[in-house]
């Protein structure tokens, strides 16, 4: 096959623009984390879950929990709603939603 040429590298490099390639490589980078992403899966599950509860599922600390959902948090990707003493935290994204979904996350 031979190269295309200068039509072939436009039409390629068009691509470019079509998409947020800083916020898609943000989100891949905060999917990677597998600790992140046990926390976005179990909140997928179980909206509205408590901190404490969210730790217990994931297997890890409530400090460790709370520094990755500090994180998402930033980013948008979750809301927290104080109840009492606790904080109950929901997946807000709809894309993250959205991609938790095409790796296989069903609802509960």
């Amino acid at each position: 096959m031979e190269p295309g040429g200068e039509a072939h590298v436009r039409h390629a490099s068009s691509a470019l623009a079509d998409v947020d390639i800083n916020g898609w490589t943000q989100r891949f980078d905060l999917l990677s984390d597998p600790h992140r992403l046990e926390i976005l899966l179990s909140l997928h599950r179980t909206p509205g879950i408590f901190v404490s509860d969210l730790a217990a599922a994931v297997g890890r600390s409530e400090n460790s929990v709370s520094q990755a959902l500090r994180v998402l948090r930033q980013q948008g990707w979750v809301s927290s709603t104080r109840v009492g003493r606790s904080v109950a935290y929901r997946l807000e994204d709809e894309i993250v939603h959205d991609l938790l979904h095409w790796i296989g996350a069903a609802h509960g």
